[in-house]
């Protein structure tokens, strides 16, 4: 092992993170491992160079003291080879730092992180106004399905009432109304019209 190994060790998580976070920031050092040991005790390592290792626990260090309790800070200038299979679980510093780096590899390219971040689609709204026939293409349908059914007795305009106009379909009332000559309007005006613009139009001729 090349690098200086530092420890430093607090009681309690809120400090150690403040003294890991110090230490990160105060110099140039990785920080590799959290330890959590009984009794609340949290002992952070960090590697790098001897006075950038330094450096950083005694920013470390002072960091703890302030938010929790510092237990101990230590640093090992060229730890041995042989206290590699202590430090790190997979054996050496390459290896913990790579299977960092896999690990993110591994996240980015996983297929199934897509379902949490989906690619842009395109999204075609169908357009509820040219999907849903109208009113107007209904009734005229509906009335020239009536049409076909046979003809039907249109009765004398003198013979009705008012008000029994207004209780004929609007259907009848188009019918009605295309049988009669002095209708004012015609053809495409009547099948457009609603019930009351053709009682109005009844209206006038009463």
């Amino acid at each position: 092992m090349q690098q200086a190994l530092g420890l430093i060790e607090t009681k309690g998580l809120v400090g150690a993170i403040e003294a890991a976070d110090a230490m990160a920031k105060a110099a140039d050092v990785t920080i590799i491992k959290k330890e959590k040991i009984t009794a609340a005790l949290v002992t952070i390592h960090i590697t790098g160079e001897v006075a950038a290792v330094r450096s950083a626990l005694d920013a470390g260090a002072a960091a703890a003291q302030r938010v929790g309790q510092l237990v101990s800070v230590h640093i090992i200038p060229r730890p041995d080879d042989q206290l590699e299979s202590i430090i790190y679980d997979n054996g050496n510093l390459a290896t913990a730092g790579d299977s960092g780096k896999d690990a993110i590899e591994a996240s980015t390219s996983d297929p199934s992180n897509d379902e949490a971040h989906p690619k842009d689609e395109e999204i075609f709204i169908e357009d509820k106004e040219s999907s849903e026939p109208s009113d107007e293409a209904t009734e005229e349908d509906t009335e020239d399905e009536s049409e076909e059914d046979g003809p039907i007795e249109i009765p004398d305009l003198g013979t009705l009432s008012f008000e029994e106009l207004e209780v004929m379909s609007v259907h009848k009332l188009r019918r009605l109304a295309r049988g009669l000559a002095e209708f004012p309007i015609k053809g495409r005006e009547i099948s457009k019209a609603n019930k009351q613009v053709l009682l109005e139009h009844f209206r006038t001729l009463k």
